[in-house]
């Protein structure tokens, strides 16, 4: 058969742009040759509408193994009793959790995306702003949630639905303060752990399983899987209202090839160098933005695989700016809001940064401190195109090829 070989160059071209480029967008990662060998999978052909054991059609008595093994997989991972592997991604997954939850109108209390949420949490701009009504808490001048102030907003505003989780937080969340108060005012409590699946999987950060009523993730960051979404809970009757919220509310069949990357994805997960491969990032991490900041450039620490840079104030370039001039010499990231940003979110006063997918490839400290020092140099136009673009080179030629993850 032919092939639409256009096509073909541009895929030939992005694995040119991903080899020789620096990527530190903390929501990307490069999953292994066996989960992109399932993603591509045979798998793909089949329908199979339900889940296993109760399919709207026949011929899934592997695909229910197959179902069967992530479901088993990504239980002991975590610790939770019940997950549903269906969701297409982790926005579908949020979808899924507060269908199964809430009535439309219900009232949610979230972290707003411009301190560091999601647009599923309750931007103006998604869906869950038009089906529920979505108020938010804040963080405290040092940036971190403000637990005090967050107690004050829900006895005042009395959610349905607490949810912690992020997408631009860079510290740990006290998710015991937060089921204190969710139990206090009678809400469910949530926790899109989204960004630090991976931290959690590994035990270097703490586990939302313990406190939370459901967990929602995505599968393709630190996870280093397939993009997809997963939901979790400990509540039998919780896993029953998830079940039938996915299939047959919101979604029809799923994606079984996705759903055998996922399985892959939690087995990679399991195995004692994937917590060494986590502890590197959480090094790697640290080790850059400690160096930006030695070199007098603002960002707001890290106590995971993530940190914000204020560009405004360190280099008087927006975060869009700063991107676009970065991606110049082959390094990636997105610009990004600050709390209490000034700017547009299209435009932004920072960037965020990440290292789940460069330690993949073999990144060590060593190489986020160069990282640090190319960015400051470069944005202060203290090193010529040419020798950034040359510096960045030999980083990428030191490590793994993504054909060798």
């Amino acid at each position: 058969m032919n092939r639409d070989e256009l096509l073909f160059s541009y895929l030939e071209s992005e694995t040119k742009r991903q080899n020789g480029g620096i990527e530190l967008i903390a929501s990307e990662n490069f999953a292994s040759k066996n989960v992109r060998a399932l993603c591509g999978s045979i798998l793909t052909n089949k329908y199979a509408e339900g889940f296993p054991g109760k399919r709207y059609y026949g011929g899934c008595v592997h695909i229910d193994e197959i179902e069967n093994r992530a479901i088993e997989l990504v239980t002991k991972l975590f610790g939770a009793k019940y997950a549903c592997v269906q969701p297409h991604s982790g926005t579908q997954a949020n979808m899924i959790a507060y269908y199964a939850l809430l009535n439309t109108g219900d009232k949610i209390l979230s972290l707003s995306l411009d301190e560091g949420g999601h647009l599923s949490h309750g931007s103006k701009v998604s869906f869950s702003s038009r089906y529920y009504n979505v108020d938010f808490y804040h963080l405290n001048k040092n940036g971190r949630i403000d637990y005090e102030a967050l107690r004050e907003k829900a006895l005042e505003y009395r959610p349905n639905l607490i949810l912690a989780g992020f997408s631009a937080y860079p510290f740990e969340i006290d998710y015991q303060k937060i089921k204190d108060v969710a139990k206090e005012v009678g809400a469910y409590f949530m926790v899109d752990m989204a960004h630090i699946a991976g931290l959690i999987a590994a035990g270097e950060l703490d586990n939302p399983l313990k406190y939370a009523d459901i967990v929602t993730s995505t599968t393709h960051k630190t996870l280093r899987g397939p993009r997809g979404g997963i939901v979790l809970t400990n509540n039998e009757e919780i896993i029953k209202k998830v079940n039938k919220a996915c299939f047959p509310a919101l979604q029809g069949g799923p994606l079984e090839n996705i759903i055998g990357a996922k399985a892959e994805c939690f087995y990679e997960a399991l195995q004692p160098e994937y917590k060494e491969y986590i502890k590197q990032v959480k090094i790697n991490t640290k080790a850059c933005s400690d160096e930006l900041t030695r070199l007098g450039d603002i960002n707001s620490g890290t106590e995971n695989h993530l940190f914000l840079l204020n560009t405004k104030k360190s280099f008087g370039v927006t975060g869009k700016d700063a991107q676009e001039k970065l991606e110049e010499i082959g390094i990636t990231l997105n610009k990004n809001m600050l709390p209490n940003d000034d700017e547009k979110p299209s435009v932004t006063s920072g960037v965020r940064i990440g290292f789940a997918a460069v330690t993949t490839r073999g990144a060590i400290k060593e190489d986020a401190i160069e990282i640090a020092r190319i960015i400051d140099g470069y944005l202060k136009n203290n090193i010529k195109k040419e020798d950034a673009i040359s510096r960045v080179k030999t980083l990428t030629k030191s490590w793994k090829q993504i054909d060798e993850i």
